[in-house]
């Protein structure tokens, strides 16, 4: 019994010393296949866009990166954590949904390994535990500000409908944020419809909900379910104003629910136009690589993510608190440089409270404006808000 405890700590890849200098190994479990897949290649451009700017700077220990496909589904966010982890990697970026992040994130926990979410905004996240981190802004502190627009176009809104993912952690909770700031606002839904992250055909609830004549719909959903949700909502008659949540903060969506998004308002923790050193860097190679296109928020949150990681380890690395030490030890120590830091992103400046909160000050209300192919168009700036640490 003895030897075979012994053998069981020597293959343990957290027990065995760094090799001075080596890479150190970053791993991301992200969504490249099922639904949530719209999310996660957008990721994937994202972090591949950091590793490739980030190479090119001075560095004290050089990172490589090993992707995974987490799918999008918990087993397969899972899977993907327990092989980087094995394979020896000193942190993780993922998963893609909040929903896989409570399945996944408490097995890196107990491990002891560093994760930052680049897209996980339901509420508990970092709450999972001390090595759980996010730069995705929780839909509690932004989602408000598009019903605060929507109210100010139209102050006479007195009616409103609320429609959500019910099999979903991220839109389950959004929703409740959303009609918590409703309530706020003294506005009780005059219709609620719970809906399936696989449904595609919505008449039934769409119909139940117009005809109950809202002037507002507000959707909690994904891009898949919500972009086809606002389509039929159109094909089906409502012209009122309609604004969704995180899930659909994807320019992914303009093929879905086609020349029907024009106009939909949402709130974001990204802008294109924010006039930053790092923000124009990070909008050039996103165009070069993609043909001109504009980057998005998932984007720009897989990229910070990577760069709080890099930063992170080369502060550390500089101060030799990566030498000589196991790799559990650097994964400790890593994650409290990372907290410890203040980062310029292309979010704006962030910083982590000591729970692993993402700390940022600037977010804002975009509105999509379709080009006339109706096939493809951008999230343009329509309010911009400063908001103090506490949040809202």
């Amino acid at each position: 019994m003895a030897l075979l405890a012994l053998l069981g700590r020597s293959t343990d890849p957290a027990a065995k010393t760094l090799p001075s200098s080596a890479p150190l190994r970053l791993g991301a479990a992200l969504a490249l296949t099922g639904n949530a897949n719209v999310y996660g290649q957008d990721q994937r451009m994202g972090i591949g866009l950091a590793r490739q700017w980030f190479k090119a700077k001075p560095q004290t220990r050089p990172v490589q990166l090993q992707l995974e496909d987490g799918a999008s589904d918990e087993p397969s966010a899972i899977a993907a954590f327990n092989l980087l982890i094995r394979r020896g990697v000193v942190a993780l970026i993922g998963p893609t949904l909040s929903q896989q992040a409570f399945a996944a994130d408490p097995i890196a926990q107990r491990q002891g390994v560093p994760v930052v979410a680049p897209s996980n905004t339901a509420s508990g996240i970092p709450q999972i535990g001390s090595f759980i981190s996010r730069v995705s802004a929780q839909s509690s502190v932004i989602a408000p500000l598009s019903i605060d627009e929507a109210l100010r176009r139209e102050p006479s809104t007195e009616r409103v409908a609320v429609f959500f993912a019910q099999d979903d952690a991220y839109s389950t909770t959004e929703t409740a944020i959303f009609q918590k700031a409703l309530a706020a606002r003294k506005l009780k839904p005059v219709s609620v419809q719970r809906t399936q992250l696989a449904d595609n055909d919505f008449q039934n609830p769409i119909t139940a909900a117009l005809q109950q004549r809202p002037q507002l719909v507000v959707i909690s959903a994904q891009a898949v379910d919500g972009g086809n949700l606002i389509r039929q909502l159109r094909e089906l008659g409502y012209r009122g104003q309609i604004v969704v949540g995180n899930g659909l903060n994807t320019p992914n969506i303009y093929p879905i629910c086609q020349r029907w998004c024009d106009g939909v308002l949402i709130a974001q923790a990204y802008s294109p136009e924010l006039n930053t050193p790092i923000n124009r860097t990070f909008r050039r190679v996103f165009a070069e690589a993609n043909k001109g296109r504009i980057p998005g928020q998932i984007a720009a949150q897989a990229w910070s993510a990577y760069q709080v990681l890099f930063e992170a380890i080369q502060r550390l690395q500089a101060r030799g608190g990566l030498d000589g030490v196991t790799l559990g030890e650097a994964r400790k120590r890593l994650m409290q440089e990372l907290l410890a830091g203040h980062y310029d992103t292309p979010l704006g400046p962030i910083h982590f409270r000591s729970d692993g909160e993402v700390v940022q000050e600037r977010f804002y209300v975009a509105e999509v404006r379709m080009d006339a192919s109706g096939r493809s168009g951008q999230f343009t700036l329509v309010r911009e808000q400063d908001l103090p640490e506490g949040g809202p």
